[in-house]
């Protein structure tokens, strides 16, 4: 168990300060948390598509207070072609100097009791992304279910890089999408479950 717990105290850390203090054992019902969560973006250009992933997302979820909250280390996103991942690592990301990507937010529209049943839930997430430094306030629609205890999280949505700061060299502009979807996918193990292991 304390090798378990030093495990996640780094990653989770900075989540668990998005809601105001650690979690006890006793505080632990309704929330959930992975490391492994999966996170994608892609994006079609005249050029080259460009896709990538990472399995390396943390997150928090808190269905009592409804919160949510996902760090993701920008240089964990794997590319096809290493040049391409250098590209966005050095060049449009700035990986060593905004090494993270975090969000922090509300779900909106919960039916806890449906999903208690193991009912799918559309939901609306309300909260503030940050990507390149940059935090903007968005709404996002996604999807949560309970499956054995494990709360899956799904989400797509669509974040311009413009809005982040994020430059594209001007010989290549027009080449390259102007929008990127980014797809999450989270698989998340009770807190408490996590804690007695």
């Amino acid at each position: 168990m304390r090798r378990l717990l030093h495990t996640l105290r780094l990653p989770v850390c900075s989540l668990l300060l998005f809601f105001g203090g650690s979690i006890s054992t006793g505080q632990a019902q309704g929330k959930y948390m992975t490391q492994k969560g999966t996170v994608s973006f892609f994006s079609s250009s005249i050029l080259e598509d460009i896709e990538a992933h990472t399995e390396q997302a943390a997150a928090l979820v808190d269905l009592q207070t409804q919160q949510i909250a996902f760090s993701i280390p920008i240089k964990s996103f794997q590319f096809k072609r290493t040049l391409m991942q250098e590209h966005f690592n050095e060049n449009y990301m700035e990986s060593d100097r905004f090494p993270k990507s975090t969000f922090k937010g509300k779900v909106l529209d919960l039916d806890a009791d449906a999903l208690a049943k193991g009912q799918s839930q559309r939901v609306s997430v309300e909260g503030d992304l940050t990507i390149h430094g940059v935090t903007k306030h968005m709404t996002v629609t996604g999807a949560l279910e309970q499956q054995k205890g494990v709360l899956m999280v799904n989400a797509y949505f669509s974040v311009a890089p413009a809005d982040y700061g994020i430059e594209i060299p001007l010989l290549v502009r027009e080449n390259i999408a102007k929008i990127v979807g980014v797809k999450v996918v989270l698989s998340c193990d009770a807190v408490s479950q996590l804690t007695a292991k």
